[in-house]
């Protein structure tokens, strides 16, 4: 699909601020809405807002169904009776610029077991039935979630260990077990319902706000799901494992000029053979999910539906592996049959193909294109403005990359002459000059990091991909969305023809989602 000349700002929910040491679903939320709507853009662009597992990373979630948790605002909790006041009163001193992951997740659990807690005792009659329905809703993907965060949650038996090192019984999901387990931990597995209650509840509410205020969604799912997730567990006859339930043939990338080795994922890969045979239902539950929670969403490795390295999971690296067939079009025509139109977003970087950019044109997708790639080399990278077609997506940089600011400073200086020169600029403000860029470039979406319209260095870059800890981290304090950053985001936005109302006729309308 075609969407209209637009911009925003891609900013992950963690990274707002809030006293509770996360950023969540309270005023901050809201008040980033109103700055966008001031500043007269029109998307605002989170990463995966899934339960997080390995690393903390969204783009290894314990569901692709669920919400995290994490991002619950207690302060809204306390508003509509949920937990009482008494349980905020006194709220541990939590860093202001990065999630200390450990210390939060002790802290919010605990407010969250209270909250369900005090739901159990004093829920009115209208709470509990509005519980009841959203489970009832939701049971093809919230019973299997709830049960096996519940086991996996269980200490005596599981430590929180990976699925498959569970007792045989349960790991297999053998029917007396499964039974059994469901009986000994229901008011574990009725917490976990309740919390996807309270995050469904709370980001579509917040979702609303910003629709019917003009602003969309982009949501973000992974092409592959982690393997510790109720997803392989519940659907183990879906994914390449043994009879033992381990991968056999796992997900990554081949060797090139970033990593001699590769990078060894470690996702289980898709028996799409199977999935094709019933019409990929559970790709058409996932991506309906998906238009629930985002107005468009952002595929990540877009490639791996036309092509994907498959590594055999015994092997420690990268480097061994063979290209495989995914699904192609036939997938993507299955989709639009069941769901409709696919408001899409390829993520199609790295080594892309002329099969993957058929198959992304054949269905309209926009792509992204990554300014702080087009400089150094050649000269004429496909990064470049002056070699865009409109139907793309740019973005200054993403969660991935370095912050313009940090990618100036340790870039070459061939790289920098070379941006000094293409936008005729001294460097000294290097992340407008980049964003001026992007909102003047024919691409009709632009999407800029919160942290490049702050201009801070890699000091608050959010993922390094390859390593693991310590990411994933960064927020913004609240004093930061001022008068003078408002007002040079609307300048430029109307000055480059993004602003809502400045779209040329003829382009797609806003897409509206309805609430589950």
């Amino acid at each position: 699909m075609r969407f209209k000349r637009a911009a925003g700002v891609l900013l992950h929910p963690t990274s707002l601020p809030s006293r509770y040491g996360i950023g969540d679903f309270g005023a901050a939320a809201y008040r980033f809405i109103d700055f966008l709507i001031e500043s007269r853009q029109s998307l605002w662009q989170t990463l995966p807002l899934g339960p997080t597992g390995y690393a903390d990373s969204p783009y290894q979630c314990f569901s692709a169904f669920a919400g995290n948790p994490l991002l619950i605002s207690p302060d809204r909790l306390v508003a509509e009776g949920y937990l009482p006041a008494t349980a905020v009163t006194s709220v541990p001193s939590f860093p202001n610029f990065a999630v200390e992951y450990g210390p939060v997740i002790t802290y919010k659990m605990d407010l969250l077991r209270q909250a369900f807690a005090h739901f159990q005792q004093q829920g009115t009659p209208e709470q509990h039935q509005a519980l009841a329905t959203f489970c009832e809703e939701h049971a093809y993907w919230l019973d299997d979630y709830a049960l096996f965060m519940a086991l996996k949650n269980e200490h005596m038996h599981h430590e929180g260990g990976v699925w498959s090192t569970w007792p045989q019984e349960i790991a297999l999901r053998e029917p007396k077990a499964m039974k059994r387990w469901g009986k000994k931990l229901a008011n574990k597995v009725a917490l976990h319902r309740f919390l996807q209650f309270l995050f469904f509840k709370q980001w579509l509410e917040l979702k609303a706000y910003a629709n019917i205020r003009g602003i969309q969604i982009i949501g973000d799912i992974p092409i592959f799901v982690a393997y510790d997730s109720a997803d392989v567990w519940a659907n183990p006859d879906l994914f390449f494992l043994d009879e033992a339930g381990k991968p056999t043939a796992i997900a990554g990338v081949p060797p090139d000029y970033f990593s001699e080795t590769g990078q060894r994922w470690g996702n289980p890969l898709y028996r799409w053979g199977k999935m094709k045979a019933n019409e990929y239902a559970w790709w058409e539950k996932r991506l309906d999910m998906s238009f629930v929670q985002a107005d468009i969403v952002r595929i990540d490795h877009f490639r791996g539906f036309d092509a994907y390295w498959e590594i055999p999971a015994n092997e420690p690296t990268a480097v061994v592996g063979r290209w495989v067939k995914g699904p192609g079009a036939h997938f993507f025509k299955t989709m639009q049959e069941k769901l409709g139109e696919l408001p899409l977003i390829a993520e199609d970087l790295g080594v892309i193909t002329p099969d993957v950019e058929a198959l992304r044109d054949h269905f309209k997708f926009p792509g992204m294109k990554i300014l702080q790639f087009g400089f150094g080399g050649e000269h004429n990278s496909d990064f470049l403005p002056h070699n865009f077609g409109r139907s793309c997506v740019v973005y200054t940089g993403t969660h991935d990359n370095e912050t313009t600011v940090g990618w100036y400073h340790n870039a070459s200086e061939g790289e920098r002459d070379h941006a000094r020169r293409y936008m005729a600029i001294s460097g000294h403000d290097v992340a407008w000059d980049m964003i001026r860029l992007a909102y003047s470039s024919v691409a009709n979406t632009a999407v800029i990091p919160m942290q490049d319209l702050l201009s801070l260095g890699n000091e608050a870059r959010m993922n390094f991909p390859g390593k693991v800890g310590g990411y994933w981290r960064w927020r913004f304090r609240a004093d930061a969305l001022a008068e003078h950053l408002v007002y040079r985001l609307r300048e430029i936005t109307e000055l480059y023809g993004r602003a809502p109302g400045q779209q040329q006729a003829g382009k797609i309308e806003t897409i509206v989602t309805e609430n589950v």
